[in-house]
């Protein structure tokens, strides 16, 4: 892999494929020198992207990344990512936005990742009860302490992406300099409006969950049995068959899967060349949870899929459309809580 592109406007160039590390730690692959091997054989394939979050594997994951790197002596030659946000404690302020939280979890990251400063550090969620000037002032002072490089935001939806860049303007206060949301052949939503706002802002976009998580890796076909895992006992609403939204992603796989053999590439490398392609999109986050895993999607950089092909995927699932709203990522909480809809 020797193309690399660059992170919005920033100068800082990534691979198209990103490492994801969510699978790291007691989530997925529990042993850290085989995670140490995962991340040695992506770094020897050209990936220099890294990217985890504080709450995979309640910080597991970013400590078993950080010996790897450390073993290695590759930390330099990495652009290492990880967020805050999610829960990390019984403690009512050890989640969230706010600048006592951020300033506490970036030092809880950087001593698991064993490093001096962390190349991107993104807000893992919107957090409606934070304004967002108070979060990028905690995340600007972070840069100018040099604990961090550049900020990001992840599963923004557009209008918050231009509150935030709004906000910095308005303050003066380092902007997110790119945004990470969920993207597949199955779960195109953001296409209609998070990526051209990000192409508006100049912000890379790094995307999660482009196999949408697991169905496009050709374990969900019809006709055989649907596999139990951790992540659909966690999340029945995205795999669920008795769903509607569940049964129209497994026909698109079908449809998919055909196209992809007719093509003579694997549906994960369909998958994954289709997320690369667009014009916004910076990098795909992989998420391998074994050796296997990680050789059947590396392939998938050298992919380049024609036209023709991209005008067939969009007959299956329409440009702009998520098959399943529960695969967004985020609901506003207006849309989960009725008291916010309905005066008293």
């Amino acid at each position: 892999m020797t193309e690399y592109r660059v992170l919005g406007r920033t100068g800082l160039k990534v691979s198209p494929l990103c490492l994801g590390a969510m699978m790291f730690g007691w989530w997925g692959e529990s042993d850290p020198e085989e995670s140490a091997r995962i991340i040695d054989r992506a770094l020897d394939s050209g990936v220099n992207f890294i990217d985890t979050a504080d709450v995979y594997s309640q910080g597991q994951s970013e400590e078993f990344v950080g010996q790897a790197l450390a073993k290695s002596g590759k930390r330099d030659e990495v652009v290492l990512a990880t967020k805050c946000h999610g829960v990390m404690g019984e403690g009512p302020n050890q989640r969230g936005n706010s600048r006592r939280w951020i300033f506490q979890a970036v030092e809880n990251s950087l001593r698991r990742l064993g490093t001096d400063w962390i190349d991107l550090y993104q807000i893992h969620r919107p957090d409606p009860a934070t304004d967002i000037e108070e979060t990028l002032g905690a995340l600007t002072d972070l840069v100018r302490q040099g604990k961090v490089r550049y900020i990001g935001s992840s599963t923004f939806p557009a209008h918050r992406m231009v509150e935030a860049q709004w906000a910095s303007d308005r303050r003066s206060l380092e902007r997110f300099v790119c945004e990470q949301p969920p993207y597949s052949p199955l779960v195109r939503g953001i296409e209609a409006d998070v990526l051209p706002t990000a192409e508006k802002y100049g912000m890379g976009v790094i995307v999660w969950s482009p196999l949408a998580g697991g169905w496009l890796t050709g374990r969900y076909r019809k006709g055989q049995e649907q596999p139990e895992t951790r992540r659909s006992a966690l999340l029945p609403q995205r795999y669920d068959l008795s769903l509607e939204g569940n049964q129209r992603k497994l026909e698109a796989v079908e449809q998919l899967a055909l196209l992809a053999e007719e093509a003579g590439i694997t549906l994960i490398e369909l998958s994954l060349a289709f997320t690369i392609r667009h014009p916004a999109v910076t990098s795909a986050i992989i998420g391998p949870r074994t050796m296997e895993h990680l050789e059947s999607q590396l392939s998938a950089g050298e992919v380049r899929l024609t036209d023709d092909l991209l005008d067939r995927i969009d007959e299956i699932v329409a440009p702009g459309v998520t098959l399943n709203s529960a695969d967004a990522g985020w609901q506003p909480p207006e849309l989960a809580d009725a008291s916010l809809r309905r005066r008293p």
